[in-house]
């Protein structure tokens, strides 16, 4: 898969393709990673990509024409495939698990990041098929959006992860029933008067599965009791086992 990004900070995607287990999605090309600088196709000596709003106000507004010269050059260099448009903006849909596996079994998508106060309408109603928002809060651009897009698809790709079921038992995994992951303990098995549960200790798989099921459901319903009624609604009654533990995380 391939996505071409376009950003007027190239630099920042750099430490993304390069460094953690994910690097591995990228070096290997299985996801392919473009940067298109709007200013390379900005007019005049200045480069310019940004102008004041019509109507007035503070900030400034990206510019329709450096975007759709930049989209251009995209079309063509992928062949003027049809690949969609996303923007990531507080107007579009949250990002979550089933849309980034829907992604990551994608042939890949063009990333515009916008910047300032926005991109002019005109561009976004003449090309941008799909607009991505992270959340109810507003970042200084969409970089930071495209990367956590980026980091979420490669690591569901085959051989990235150290074990192919790792992404299985993540939090929002339909193997999880879309709900919150369970807690997890390392060595050593007392740290600072704190024990690791037994049950964990045991070897008995059936009842590790079962007890990491309830500490699971348990912690859904404290932490994110809309991801239970989604699940139950769905098919699944998980709302009266979903007992509160009695000490957080604890063994039981």
């Amino acid at each position: 898969m391939r996505f071409d990004i376009l950003t007027l900070f190239p630099e920042l995607f750099a430490p993304l393709l390069a460094t953690g287990v994910t690097r591995r999605a990228f070096e290997s090309g299985q996801v392919q990673v473009q940067c298109w600088n709007p200013r390379d196709w900005a007019d005049g000596a200045y480069r310019r990509v940004d102008d004041r709003p019509f109507g007035g106000g503070p900030g400034m507004v990206m510019m329709a024409e450096p975007l759709a010269q930049t989209l251009e050059a995209v079309r063509a260099a992928r062949g003027n495939d049809a690949a969609p448009v996303l923007l990531f903006s507080p107007m579009g849909r949250a990002l979550n698990h089933a849309s980034v596996a829907q992604w990551a079994g994608s042939a890949g998508a063009v990333l515009v990041c916008g910047r300032y106060e926005g991109v002019d309408q005109r561009f976004i109603d003449a090309h941008v098929d799909q607009q991505i928002s992270l959340g109810d809060f507003v970042l200084s651009g969409g970089e930071i959006a495209a990367m956590a897009l980026l980091d979420a698809v490669a690591r569901l790709q085959p051989g990235v992860l150290h074990h192919p079921d790792s992404h299985r038992q993540d939090s929002f995994n339909p193997a999880l029933d879309g709900l919150l992951d369970c807690p997890h303990f390392t060595r050593p098995e007392t740290w600072r008067g704190h024990a690791v549960p037994a049950v964990l200790l045991s070897g008995h798989h059936a009842q590790i599965q079962a007890w990491r099921r309830q500490q699971s459901l348990c912690l859904t319903q404290q932490w994110r009791p809309d991801l239970i009624a989604a699940a139950d609604k769905a098919g699944g009654q998980h709302a009266e086992d979903a007992r509160p533990p009695s000490s957080g995380i604890k063994a039981v």
